[in-house]
């Protein structure tokens, strides 16, 4: 350690000297000595090892958020969770992991996604794939039978990450399970053009009717799955070719697997010879037909298109299913609109919670999950290329001083205004110049300066100065928290 110490100085010694000749302009020949004993120096001391080098970086299929991004997010929440209220719902939360047999068998192939944790304590524990299996462990622990709640939070899948097109390993999931029928305003709400139905008990009678056995109808569903990512060929190579599927039998399969439409392909196929004489699939036709009619009271039929590839390859889903899927607008005119993939779905689940009561007690439910991550960034991506300024802050107004020596004013008046539930806020410096706290506004978007100088004092009043028209109000003092309110639009405190 000493003589490393020791060479350290030699190398400080001689970079001065460098430094020295430079600035003294010596000559050339000189100062490149000098510089050749330097890296010679240099060459011995090597590298340090005591200093561990870090790589900076989140682990992959992880993201930061900037301020602005998290703007971003909380607006695609906020109208999210209002849709949720709006409709009665109440929030709950759950533990970021489970126990490993909770989450285990309940997803399908996709089980192999599943982060699993070391032992602890003599737990085996798993982080939560999603937020639909541990809600139904919540109702099962709980005895619950009616409830109408929201959840948000993130989940965990070991999935390879496609970051451009938002499918994340870690990323926010937002849910809702509801009992009965309410009108699906989410859609339209986040600009997303079209839902996609069918029924796993269609898709399971189809499959009976084409000759697949019932040990590999969860295996063939989950190859279905992939219609909207892949060509029917490779859907069908990975029958026959993987799952042992006899070819007769996937050509019957993508008779079907091919058609949507509406009401009329619902109706169409209550009267197809063989899959109307099928019991399950009967049941699952009859109840889309009193689904679309339903659709249609509600004025978004429109929306809604009947699908029968959509498969759902979560293993507990037991009648109606759904997905929506976000068309990115095209980068030029002419082009087709590309997808970023599914950005919501859910179904019916009847047996699920009965998994984990004791009893066994069947709780039906009706679920929607919705990936904000993929909403996320196809609103990001249309800001940038809007150029659109985002507020990072909701900051209404800005305490300004006009002279200097006024920062106990301008303290005591930003407190008033924290005070009346005013979002202000102030400059931390002692005697900040007028217009370097007006660019402040600017650049953050703040719509108002509450304006304190030596005449304002004396006459009691407040000068309000609109960041955008430059306009300047004189304000009693004592009426300032109502003219700010009635300005930025808050609603006035009566208690």
């Amino acid at each position: 350690m000493a003589e490393r110490a020791a060479l350290e100085e030699l190398v400080k010694l001689q970079g001065e000297r460098v430094r020295g000749l430079k600035q003294q302009k010596a000559s050339a020949e000189l100062i490149e000595e000098e510089v050749g004993k330097l890296l010679k120096l240099k060459a011995q001391l090597g590298p340090d090892e005591s200093k561990q080098k870090f790589v900076l970086k989140t682990p992959k299929g992880t993201r930061d958020y900037s301020p602005r991004q998290m703007a971003v997010r909380e607006k695609v929440f906020d109208v999210i969770i209002r849709c949720f209220k709006r409709h009665g719902a109440e929030v709950i939360d759950t533990p970021v992991f489970e126990l490993k047999e909770t989450l285990t068998g309940k997803y399908g192939e996709d089980s192999k996604l599943i982060y699993d944790l070391k032992d602890q304590g003599g737990e085996l524990l798993s982080l939560r794939y999603d937020l639909t299996v541990p809600f139904a462990r919540y109702l099962a622990m709980n005895k619950l039978t009616n409830i109408k709640r929201y959840h948000i939070a993130k989940v965990y899948r070991r999935d390879n990450p496609a970051m451009t097109r938002g499918r994340y390993r870690e990323f926010y999931q937002l849910t809702m399970t509801i009992a009965g029928h309410v009108r699906k305003e989410i859609p339209s709400a986040l600009c997303i053009d079209s839902l996609q139905v069918n029924d796993r008990r269609i898709l399971d009678g189809m499959f009976a009717i084409c000759g697949v056995s019932d040990s590999k109808f969860r295996t063939i569903c989950s190859s279905v799955d992939k219609l909207d990512k892949v060509s029917w060929e490779e859907v069908k190579n990975e029958m026959v070719g993987e799952k042992g599927l006899a070819p007769e039998v996937a050509d019957r399969i993508g008779d079907y697997v091919q058609q949507h439409g509406g009401v009329s392909l619902v109706e169409q196929l209550l009267q197809d010879p063989k899959l109307s004489q099928n019991k399950q699939a009967l049941e699952g036709l009859g109840d889309l037909k009193l689904l679309f009619e339903y659709l249609t009271l509600f004025g978004i039929d429109d929306k809604i298109s009947f699908d029968l590839s959509l498969a759902r390859g979560l293993d507990y889903y037991t009648g109606v299913i759904y997905e929506a899927v976000l068309l990115q607008t095209p980068a030029q005119a002419g082009e087709e609109p590309l997808g970023v993939g599914s950005v919501a779905a859910g179904g019916r689940y009847d047996g699920l919670v009965g998994m984990f009561d004791p009893k066994g007690r069947k709780v039906p439910c009706v679920g929607l999950s919705i990936g904000v991550e993929r909403i996320f960034s196809i609103v990001e991506q249309r800001l940038e290329a809007l150029e659109e300024k985002v507020r990072t802050t909701e900051t209404q107004v800005l305490v300004a001083s006009a002279q200097k020596k006024l920062l106990e004013e301008r303290l005591k008046l930003v407190s008033e205004l924290w005070d009346a539930g005013i979002k202000a806020e102030l400059l931390y410096k002692k005697n900040p110049k007028l217009l370097n706290q007006l660019q402040y506004c600017e650049e953050a978007g703040i719509p108002l300066v509450a304006i304190i100088g030596e005449q304002e004092l004396k006459d009691g009043v407040i000068k309000l100065r609109s960041v955008t028209s430059r306009e300047e109000v004189n304000v009693r003092r004592e009426d300032l928290v109502e003219e700010i309110k009635r300005r930025t639009g808050q609603p006035l405190r009566i208690c």
